[in-house]
């Protein structure tokens, strides 16, 4: 294929790939024993949402567009830009917490603090990370062993495990955003 063109690549998800920042910016496929890197745009926060929590192997098809050569040397491998996810193990992907608010429950296993050193929100056994901020924690009066769930919108944790969950709702009672 010429670069530029979208294709579907079909292959088999390896990990997620960081930049030095800590984000993620891309993902690794195995795509008939041959790695593939598939690279986010910079200003998709959303498109990592689809590969978190995909385990080594789970067969992926993704939209994408070959790159050209780069002008900073060549690649060891394919390099494609990220269009779509087009399915999972067979099937089309599930809606993810960030595109529509889900509840996540877990017990609270620590307490998360803002610069300043106030309470803003819990890390549950999980690794949700439920940002309250600090009103919210407040009202909360949440301990480490309460169990709970969160109610809000979730995105990636830069980390590439876990995510965090801007909560709307928690045990029943609204948070204030």
């Amino acid at each position: 294929m010429e670069a530029n063109q979208e294709e579907s690549v079909n292959g088999k998800f390896q990990y997620l790939i960081f930049s030095p920042k800590g984000s993620v910016e891309g993902v690794l496929l195995n795509v008939d024993r041959k790695p593939a890197q598939i690279v986010f745009a910079r200003q998709d926060a959303a498109a990592p949402r689809g590969f978190t929590g995909l385990k080594k192997g789970q067969r992926v098809v993704v939209q994408a567009k070959r790159h050209g050569p780069s002008p900073k040397g060549e690649s060891d491998h394919a390099v494609f830009g990220f269009i779509s996810l087009t399915s999972i193990d067979g099937r089309k992907p599930a809606k993810r917490a960030a595109e529509t608010p889900a509840g996540f429950t877990g017990v609270v296993k620590r307490i998360n603090y803002a610069r300043h050193g106030e309470p803003n929100g819990v890390v549950l056994d999980t690794g949700i990370f439920v940002h309250t901020k600090p009103e919210g924690f407040a009202a909360l009066k949440l301990k480490v062993g309460d169990k709970i769930r969160a109610d809000g919108a979730a995105r990636a944790l830069q980390t590439g495990g876990g995510q965090v969950v801007e909560a709307t709702l928690v045990n029943g009672k609204r948070i204030r955003t």
